[in-house]
């Protein structure tokens, strides 16, 4: 019984029999080597070609939103402490000026004095720094400030850097998504998954109902 399991364990970890077998033939120990690595590997080694997953922050409506200061597109410091009081549409997308991210931009744009009107104030974010987002604003006119999280920091913390499938590769990427944050710093709403074309009139309606149940 014990010579059988000295050799079931030679069969499951070719390394240990590089090891401890003498009589082979060259090809079985080019083999087993190249196994022995593999299993090394995997069980020990990090592969810095593998982008590392994000443990994304579970938030939930009535959540308190995590506090940021970032950097608007005119490197102006804007903390989310300092907007207490208000009620904050915070849109995460995920590249400044690329052809999505610019159609919810101008959606909001277009949507803007109406969005004003029930009291709130918008703020986008994304991983772009203040320069790309000022040339992003210039360019389509934005009426509202765009936050510049380069090294995904608030990202992360909001929970939206999520695996993303891009051309069949499994990448790592900003999932686009908007918080609504109440007077109170909670989180009062969350549009996950956020399709662009329409969803300033979502977030609008949203708002208009909201307002209603304060009137």
């Amino acid at each position: 019984m014990l010579r059988r399991g000295w050799f079931v364990a030679f069969s499951a970890f070719p390394v240990l029999r590089c090891a401890f077998v003498e009589e082979q033939d060259s090809s079985e120990l080019i083999f087993c080597k190249l196994i022995g690595k593999l299993i090394f590997c995997k069980l020990f080694c990090c592969n810095p070609g593998i982008p590392k997953k994000e443990t994304p922050m579970n938030i939930n409506i009535n959540d308190k939103a995590p506090e940021f200061t970032l950097q608007d597109e005119n490197e102006k410091e804007v903390s989310l402490k300092g907007l207490r009081g208000k009620v904050v549409v915070l849109y995460f997308y995920p590249r400044a000026d690329t052809p999505g991210c610019t159609i919810e931009a101008c959606e909001f744009r277009d949507t803007y004095k109406k969005i004003q009107k029930t009291g709130a104030v918008i703020y986008g974010i994304s991983p772009d720094t203040p320069k790309a987002q000022k040339k992003f604003q210039e360019k389509f006119k934005l009426p509202f400030s765009l936050l510049a999280d380069a090294d995904k920091k608030v990202a992360n913390e909001f929970g939206v850097v999520q695996e993303k499938n891009m051309y069949g590769k499994k990448v790592m990427g900003i999932a686009r998504t908007t918080f609504i944050i109440g007077p109170d710093g909670k989180v009062e709403h969350i549009f996950p998954k956020v399709k662009t074309e329409g969803h300033a009139e979502e977030v609008l309606a949203y708002l208009k109902e909201i307002a209603k149940g304060a009137a």
